[in-house]
């Protein structure tokens, strides 16, 4: 009995001094955001337990004022689910300066499978509209608890597939499309993509997935001392998976760090903060591409913790960040 809580307190105490660790290399240009944040929201996200109000608080956060845009169309679809499921909402947002056929951006949400919306990422999509003169649409799946696994993922192949087969009405070339996300999107961005390349449609010329979301083992080194930085915590990660799965046990589109043959992926990109809860798994998993023969471009950001580029935009870590996204997006869509 001594010996099992003389472990459990060494337990603790490591916890305790990798927290302090890891929060002690935190770019402190970023870390002003995240300040910013939790001064706003003590706790963080996950200090409100209700997730219908966590939902419009994170919402209303990442929204911002209603925007008009002269440059682009956006355009809504309701679509089919897969397996009679519920009618899926897809937003295109498509350049006045087009072509009949140009590439395209598959945008898919993030919010840890629990939270998150298209309206929030607005913004976004018309940026990398314009951006890249490319045809964007991202999808609104479905969010657990209510709807766990696999609501999400098949509304995310699901509306990736309506938007191949309806490419020439879209003003899309079907050999140029993305699939991009990031955290759960990024986690459903390996999924989707490993959804396609199984049922072979339809064909992706890339994915970029930002601190993908991807294990639900909650095992590495990273998700376990990253326990009170604020943003995307050990305690939050081990309640949105257990939403997420809803009781069902993890496949590899579910948790896609569990797939063991990832031949025949698209060329992919992928990265992650030091401070990041997934640092670990997402660089165990860019090595496995790799190892599988997909070529594969990944970034670790020392100071970076979860989401800093979005909470510290103008940080010169974070200009960083968003530069060498934007470089590889612009060649994957124009080879």
């Amino acid at each position: 009995m001594r010996i099992l809580k003389s472990i459990i307190l060494l337990l603790v105490v490591s916890a305790g001094s990798f927290a302090q660790s890891i929060n002690s290399r935190i770019d402190p240009e970023s870390k002003l955001g995240l300040d910013a944040l939790l001064k706003v929201m003590p706790g963080g996200f996950n200090s409100i337990p209700d997730i219908v109000k966590r939902r419009a608080v994170v919402n209303q956060l990442f929204s911002g004022p209603a925007q008009v845009y002269n440059d682009v169309t956006i355009s809504e679809y309701k679509i089919p689910g897969l397996n009679k499921a519920p009618v899926i909402l897809l937003r295109v947002v498509t350049p006045k300066n087009g072509k009949d056929s140009n590439p395209a951006i598959y945008d898919i949400h993030g919010g840890g499978m629990i939270m998150g919306d298209i309206k929030s990422g607005e913004a976004s999509a018309v940026f990398f509209a314009l951006k890249f003169n490319a045809v964007v649409v991202s999808v609104e799946y479905r969010l657990a608890p209510e709807n766990p696994y696999p609501a999400a993922v098949e509304d995310c192949y699901a509306g990736l597939v309506w938007m191949a087969k309806n490419a020439k009405m879209l003003k899309i070339d079907p050999e140029h499309i993305a699939v991009y996300g990031g955290s759960a999107g990024g986690g459903l961005t390996l999924a989707t993509s490993l959804m396609a390349r199984d049922k072979n449609f339809p064909k992706i010329c890339f994915q970029m997935a930002n601190y993908p979301m991807i294990d639900d083992r909650n095992v590495t080194v990273s998700s376990q001392e990253v326990s009170n930085v604020g943003v995307w915590d050990r305690k939050a990660n081990i309640e949105a998976w257990n939403w997420y799965l809803g009781g069902k046990k993890a496949d590899i589109y579910a948790a896609p760090a569990r797939a063991m043959d990832l031949k025949g992926l698209p060329p992919t990109f992928i990265d992650v903060g030091e401070a990041d809860l997934f640092r670990d798994e997402d660089i165990e998993f860019a090595q496995r591409l790799i190892k599988a023969g997909v070529t594969t471009e990944f970034h670790l950001y020392p100071g970076a913790f979860h989401a800093s580029e979005m909470l510290s935009p103008n940080a010169d870590l974070s200009k960083r960040i968003k530069e060498a996204r934007y470089s590889a997006l612009s060649r994957a869509l124009k080879n």
